[in-house]
């Protein structure tokens, strides 16, 4: 893909661009300067049981709405489900602070179009007319992609998100879900403990220190790590792989090579003994009748795209 054919899948603006990098960058340094102040805090005051479930409540909530929402539902339409259970999904989804909602579902949509290849906005291996050596190209996929990429045209990879109002609503109200995702693991500490020290302490732990590790551990190592280490299971026509490693605090979602292979399958874990949290969840609100639908590939459409070779060299 060459450089005026890229210019065709992005937006050109100053606004937008100062926007986003001001945004990427922002969204780098306050958590971790929170982190900071919470692991300050465990060394002089100590962690508490409020603490300790704060942080995994909300990790896992807006987890769940990364992993369940923005992705499997929203941008590869895996299940269907009721008005309410999207909103919830939307909402904690925003809180973790990824990025507007329809802005999120354009780039995923561009990502899986480019993989790996010239239009990819978070490759590890090519920016735009660029290729990159090993490490800036990690770095790029992680967190460097999130301040200076091109910016998708989502009136292109989106349409059916900016059509929906109550689902556009939502994304234009991004800023305020994120500010929420902060302060409500602090009011919650407060209340819990009855004090200002609690308050604070909620803020710091489920709120920036939550966000950081998810940013770093819950998403951005998929766009790095799970492009350039793992198995490749499924011949997928790039790069991505299969990491067990991680698999619990993504969701599921480091079984990326199952999901590049099977984009609009509802689970990512293809194999009983594949770890997808995400999964678990759909299958719970399935269960209970709130989504239906559910896409799951059949055992001859994953034999038909084994990758023969890679299982041949082990």
């Amino acid at each position: 893909m060459n450089v005026a054919a890229i210019k065709n899948i992005t937006i050109k603006s100053d606004r937008l661009t100062t926007h986003q990098r001001i945004h990427g960058i922002t969204n780098v340094i306050l958590p971790f300067v929170g982190s900071v102040g919470a692991i300050v805090m465990a060394f002089t005051v100590g962690v508490s049981a409020v603490d300790i479930w704060l942080f995994l409540v909300m990790y896992y909530l807006t987890l769940m709405g990364v992993t369940v929402g923005f992705h499997r539902h929203f941008a590869h339409c895996a299940f269907q489900a009721h008005t309410s259970v999207r909103v919830i999904l939307a909402i904690f989804g925003s809180m973790a602070a990824q990025g507007p909602l329809n802005y999120w579902v354009a780039t995923h949509r561009r990502h899986h179009k480019y993989a790996d290849s010239y239009g990819d906005p978070h490759s590890p291996y090519v920016k735009e007319d660029k290729k990159f050596g090993f490490l800036e190209g990690l770095w790029h996929s992680h967190a460097g992609w999130t301040y200076n990429h091109e910016i998708t045209n989502s009136f292109l990879f989106a349409k059916d998100m900016i059509k929906d109002p109550l689902m556009s609503k939502i994304s234009q109200l991004y800023y305020f879900w994120v500010v929420l995702g902060l302060v409500i693991p602090g009011i919650v500490g407060g209340l819990l403990t009855q004090t200002w020290m609690g308050v604070l302490s909620g803020f710091l732990w489920g709120g920036c220190l939550r966000m950081c590790l998810q940013h770093h551990f819950g998403f951005w190592i998929i766009g790095s790590l799970a492009h350039v280490w793992g198995s490749r299971p499924y011949n997928t026509g790039d790069y991505s792989r299969n990491n067990f490693l991680f698999a619990i605090p993504t969701g599921g979602e480091m079984w990326h090579n199952n999901h590049h292979a099977f984009p609009n399958s509802a689970m990512f874990g293809l194999e009983w003994w594949q770890l997808d949290l995400g999964a678990w969840f759909i299958r719970t609100l399935e269960k209970v009748g709130l989504i239906w639908d559910v896409k799951v590939p059949t055992k001859g459409m994953k034999e038909a795209k084994r990758n023969r070779v890679a299982e041949a060299r082990g």
